[in-house]
């Protein structure tokens, strides 16, 4: 059975969930319709989904257009979690863009037309709220073809448009003035069809929707339907669209391919993942290899049993197994995360260099709200955070943990699901921003094997240096291969990434390149605790010499006023030290577009409200960083702090780990 993975992307209210309802319900694969209002929709099952209206975890919904398996991926639409958006943009085959006809085009709406066009995702446009006042709709396309630069076909048109009787019709394989507009839109990309323009010798109706299905897999055109997604007008038209226009999964090389995209829990405890299957077949009670690509640019693996399998939207005498294409839950990986691959080592990193997923911008310190609840709440972060690779947590200094975050809503997300699934009350503290420390010159540091008091059976010479930006850490070697045995060399790549979590100032230092100058062992003495416990030392002091800057991180930052509030907002992001990049106007608003630092981001939202009268429309998401200013800020270190010999001397002996 052909298959077909979409989701449905939408700016905040703008209908996302109410479509994904009519979708499964006008299919046949619900028997009743949610409401986000009333909080009973089938995609959110959350308890803060439900009682926000937002959707937060990507939810998984199967439903049929004929023969075609369509799996829809219900992707949130909260800015707090835009890496839920991304991982389930890297493995859809087609998205369909939701907008409000009467807001229209907002800013967050054109972030993500920006990301669809760069995954190159062919995209279906959906006009919702047809029956509300204010609804437009030749005013609303002049609007998405310039806002958003969408060269979109209308599939249909509405009748009473702004009223609750409005309806949206399609138009008929037979109205000469349709197919003339379509063929000449499509000329534009296609030499055969200009010559049938030219010739005044209409296509056939069929012929020009194979060709609008061909350019809309390319990217080239965006069919656009108006409806109501509370109504059910315009929605079979659109379900023919997504069976017509959006492409079918293919079959992405040979042997066993595929991606995990999202955790979830069973009622037990148990994990469940996602995975999307890009080539060969998974079965259940099959052995497989799994691969971890890890943000420094290196590569895990381990190896496992599923244990469980049910093929999304199979017959149950069909389930227990999954080809190219298909979604699958599995059990049986204990420590599987987001963004594994399944398969063989050749053409690991699909979801890069297309995506890749910046790092929290937050941290804040969680305590127990009861006493004695440390461990069981500590226990239970590191629990949720396994679950999800872009939420970490870290022991502080003084044994508590801190969480790292990307908004101030997934506080309130961790705190009801630690109570929920784990009994334990967390309170959070106030966040703050996270920095990094990026390497300004060249460093080296070298120290030989000693047995005395203090010293380790072992030789190690590491050089640091920067690396190009998103490189990650580049680990090189200049010694032979056979210098070490193969576990002193992990020994030392696996320390010199994990010490890199902590700098000069206590940061992460991400794109540098570090390169093992000398080695040495002792076959009599050396163990590979003595390569872990002494890099840390080795690669500090190189890191000293070659000198370290304390970035803060930035977001881009995307702002529509009214015109009449303009100087006020300008004044107010100056003062926040943000740099506006572009600005455009229209009739009644000004859009604002650059970038402002990470940190004053959640103080300007809480002003936008008052400065534009509540109308401001506000999106940013994390673009890179710049130098913080001076004092550079610092963070408790949790590694014994190999910048003092003495005190990491006394942190491994106190049980520490050194790296």
């Amino acid at each position: 059975m052909p298959t077909l993975n979409i989701g449905i992307l939408a700016h905040v209210d703008a209908g996302k969930t109410s479509l994904t309802e009519r979708l499964l319900f006008d299919t046949g694969a619900i028997d009743r319709l949610g409401s986000v209002d009333a909080g009973d929709t089938q995609t959110d099952s959350n308890e803060i989904e439900r009682r926000r209206g937002i959707t937060i975890r990507s939810a998984v919904a199967p439903f049929r257009i004929g023969d075609l398996q369509v799996n829809l991926i219900d992707t949130p639409g909260h800015p707090d979690f835009i890496a839920e958006v991304e991982r389930a943009l890297s493995v859809l085959d087609g998205a369909v863009l939701v907008l409000s006809a009467v807001e229209g085009v907002q800013a967050q709406t054109r972030v993500l037309m920006r990301t669809l066009r760069q995954l190159r995702l062919p995209t279906l446009v959906f006009a919702n709220k047809v029956d509300r006042m204010g609804a437009r709709d030749e005013s609303l396309l002049s609007d998405v073809r310039r806002k958003l630069s969408l060269p979109v076909v209308p599939m249909n048109s509405v009748q009473r448009i702004g009223t609750r009787t409005a309806h949206a019709a399609p138009p008929s394989p037979d109205d000469a003035a349709h197919r003339a507009r379509l063929t000449e839109i499509l000329a534009e990309n296609d030499d055969s069809l200009l010559e049938a323009l030219v010739a005044d010798d209409l296509p056939a109706y069929d012929t020009l929707l194979r060709a609008l299905a061909a350019q809309t897999a390319g990217g080239l055109l965006n069919p656009l339907y108006f409806g109501s997604a509370l109504t059910g007008e315009g929605v079979a038209t659109l379900l023919d669209g997504i069976g017509r226009f959006l492409p079918r999964a293919r079959t992405d090389g040979d042997g066993l391919r595929g991606t995990v995209f999202a955790i979830e829990r069973g009622r037990s405890g148990e994990k469940f993942a996602f995975l999307r299957m890009y080539a060969g077949e998974l079965r259940e009670r099959q052995r497989v290899t799994v691969h971890r690509p890890h943000p420094d640019g290196g590569v895990g693996e381990y190896a496992g049993q599923i244990t469980f399998l049910r093929r999304v939207g199979a017959a149950p005498g069909d389930a227990r197994h999954a080809g190219p294409g298909s979604i699958a839950r599995i059990g049986g990986l204990p420590d599987v995360r987001v963004g594994d691959e399944f398969g063989s080592g050749a053409g690991l990193g699909r979801l890069g260099p297309q995506v890749r997923f910046a790092p929290p911008r937050l941290e804040t310190l969680v305590h127990a709200g009861e006493p004695g609840q440390a461990g069981r709440l500590h226990a239970a972060l590191v629990n949720l955070a396994d679950q999800d690779p872009l939420i970490q947590t870290r022991t502080t200094p003084d044994g508590g943990t801190s969480v790292l975050l990307y908004g101030e809503v997934q506080k309130e997300v961790i705190a009801a699901t630690l109570a929920r699934d784990f009994g334990v009350e967390a309170i959070f503290e106030p966040s703050h921003t996270i920095h990094v420390e990026r390497v300004t010159g060249v460093g080296a540091a070298f120290e030989p094997m000693g047995g005395g008091p203090g010293e380790f059976c072992a030789t190690i010479g590491l050089r640091v240096e920067p690396a190009e930006p998103g490189a990650g850490v580049v680990y090189r070697m200049e010694v032979e291969l056979g210098s070490l045995p193969l576990a002193y060399h992990r020994a030392i790549e696996e320390t010199v990434r994990s010490a890199l979590t902590q700098g000069r100032y206590g940061w992460s230092v991400p794109d540098c390149r570090v390169t093992l100058t000398h080695s040495g062992f002792s076959s009599a003495g050396s163990t590979a605790a003595d390569f872990r416990h002494l890099t840390p030392l080795v690669l500090m002091r190189a890191l000293d010499q070659a000198g370290t800057r304390v970035h803060e991180p930035l977001d881009a930052f995307e702002l529509e006023v009214p015109a009449d509030t303009l100087s006020a907002v300008t004044r107010q992001l100056t003062a926040a030290g943000a740099a506006i990049r572009d600005t455009a106007a229209d009739q009644a608003s000004w859009q604002l577009s650059g970038g402002i630092p990470a940190r004053q981001v959640h103080a300007f939202q809480q002003q936008l409200p008052e400065l534009t009268h509540g109308e401001g429309v506000w999106w940013s998401r994390p673009d890179g960083d710049r130098p913080a200013p001076e004092p550079a800020p610092r963070r408790a270190r949790t590694d014994g702090n190999p910048f003092d010999r003495d005190e990491y001397l006394r942190h491994l002996t106190s049980g520490g780990s050194g790296g």
